[in-house]
């Protein structure tokens, strides 16, 4: 065993601890296989398979980014404590009914006699796809591409279609009673008396019908139903039907034996009753990892038809998408907010992690987040110390929102930096404008300071003038000196010291790092920021 290896297995990062469970799961397979004399390259499947699900109805979301970062991370982890190969499905249920026209969408009119046609039948409204189902998966393809996620799509029409699900389906149709039985006792009466885990398609509508079959010929594999006042006998098999969706995720798990694969905390019951179906198919459900829902400002949980939260395209607006994926990383268990106020502290905690991790002993890399968002590779840090928080506060005390203006101060401070040679910054520094722009500039509040600050401001401007222009770690110097003039006057607690610079000087009740702030912003900015403030002008305003 190496020394990475055992590292690892050491680390107590929740995708290691997730992808232990696939390697147990993949080693007792490989036992049982053994035992009857089944080598590893006779076997049917000789892969660890990871999968994630998407329902094409709509255009992909958060959410979809967090499943998909958050499986890879556990694929990744899975791969430096395994050799067996593993691949990523990301499975679109596009046979699926059309259940409502979204309200986003051209054609409408159009749209609307289609309700119930498998997704992959209905025309695409935009006149680009062969379907409204097949616009959808392309638009999903496109979204993992452009975070270079590693998978492989596998369309539910595809399969059905093409006979890929025909054995597992006529397993169901043998077990029909079985499943029936684990699924009519989570139904209401009326849904009771109709439900079939078959859902046949029409021959004379086109629709996905959910009808109450009258007869199951396990033989002849095929069911009995009526549509439109006529008894039909229909194959299972071939793509004449799907199945309903409980019954569907419990299909795909046995037939193309998923090891590995993680939903939400409000599918806990789901899966549960998912995994007991599959089990009725001779199958073994995967390893599930639960995860938390996001909560909206509110503190309700995000829903895609209420529209509450943030969007991807919101977050990228602001940030960069590794720190979202830092965000998805971080306790994966625990409800958190998920709204605008959170991408500051986000983008400069994995900054921070993404400065430090090249000074980690190699015992705890693996338990650093950026390892696992970068999938063991994190890039060398190139924005040199420069947070958000500062360059938010830098364009609000410039007031510019232009960023060769902002390079200015940068390069200043940093005279060899420029947006080619560092271009994690320069994305930096065109967030912190949207992001200054959309929301903190509208709420700034000035004060004016008391009798007191006053006294304490001087105070500052002289020790600032006594900080040698060329002093070396500027920033940690010119820290101390405002230290030392909050305790000479008498502040208990430093905290409302600087709150009195961030209020007075910035317009906000938080803020930066006062002395990494001036050391960009400059030391005579910064004066003469405080001498404005000490004659009573409008900071608000441009000089």
């Amino acid at each position: 065993m190496s020394a990475d290896v055992q590292l690892a297995l050491e680390s107590k990062a929740w995708p290691f601890i997730e992808a232990q469970k696939v390697v147990e799961r993949m080693e007792k397979r490989l036992q049982q296989n053994k035992a009857v004399g089944v080598d590893a390259a006779g076997a049917d499947k000789d892969y660890a398979l990871f999968e994630t699900g998407y329902g094409p109805s709509g255009l992909p979301h958060i959410g979809t980014f967090g499943e998909v970062a958050r499986t890879s991370m556990v694929r990744h982890a899975f791969t430096l404590l395994s050799d067996i190969p593993t691949r990523l499905f990301a499975f679109s249920d596009d046979m699926d009914g059309f259940r409502k026209v979204p309200d986003n969408i051209p054609n409408r009119e159009m749209m609307v006699e289609f309700i119930d046609h498998p997704l992959t039948s209905v025309p695409d409204p935009f006149g680009e796809y062969e379907s409204f189902g097949h616009h959808n998966n392309a638009r999903l393809q496109a979204f993992l591409d452009q975070f270079g996620f590693d998978y492989e799509f596998v369309s539910a029409t595809e399969c059905y279609g093409s006979g890929r699900f025909d054995q597992t389906l006529l397993k169901l149709l043998a077990n029909y009673d079985k499943v029936m039985d684990i699924i009519l006792p989570t139904l209401g009466a009326e849904r009771q008396a109709t439900y079939s885990p078959f859902l046949p398609l029409s021959a004379k509508s086109g629709k996905v019908l959910q009808v109450p079959m009258l007869e199951v010929n396990v033989d002849a594999g095929t069911i009995v139903f009526e549509d439109e006042g006529e008894k039909v006998e229909l194959p299972v098999t071939g793509g004449n039907c799907k199945l309903q969706w409980k019954a569907d995720w419990a299909m795909r798990w046995a037939a193309f034996e998923v090891d590995y694969e993680m939903a939400g905390k409000d599918l806990i019951d789901s899966v549960r009753l998912s995994s007991r179906i599959c089990q009725v198919l001779g199958g073994t459900p995967p390893e599930n990892f639960s995860y938390e829902l996001f909560l909206d400002e509110n503190g309700e949980k995000i829903s895609k038809s209420r529209g509450n939260g943030l969007t991807i395209e919101e977050w990228l607006r602001y940030a960069a998408p590794e720190s979202l994926a830092y965000y998805m990383y971080q306790s994966p268990r625990k409800a958190k907010r998920l709204y605008f106020d959170v991408i500051p502290r986000a983008v400069d905690d994995y900054l921070t992690h993404l400065g430090k991790f090249g000074d980690l002993e190699a015992e705890k890399t693996f338990a650093s987040p950026v390892w696992h968002v970068h999938l063991g590779n994190p890039p060398p840090p190139s924005v040199d110390g420069i947070s958000f928080a500062i360059l938010l506060n830098l364009v609000s005390a410039s007031h510019s929102e232009d960023a060769a203006v902002l390079w200015g101060f940068i390069s200043r401070y940093l005279p060899d930096a420029t947006p080619q040679n560092h271009p994690q910054l320069d994305g930096l520094v065109h967030h912190a404008i949207n992001y200054f722009h959309d929301f903190i500039k509208p709420n700034k509040t000035y004060r004016l300071a008391t009798s007191e600050e006053k006294v304490a401001l001087e105070d500052l401007v002289s020790a600032l003038e006594a900080v040698p222009d060329d002093v070396e770690e500027a920033a940690s110097a010119l820290q101390t000196e405002i230290f030392e003039v909050g305790k000479r006057h008498d502040y208990e607690n430093l905290r409302d010291w600087f709150r009195c610079l961030y209020e007075v000087l910035l317009g906000e009740s938080q803020g930066p790092r006062m002395g990494s702030f001036i050391a960009l912003y400059g030391k005579q900015e910064t004066i003469a920021l405080i001498r404005r403030a000490l004659a009573g002008e409008d900071l608000a305003s441009e000089d």
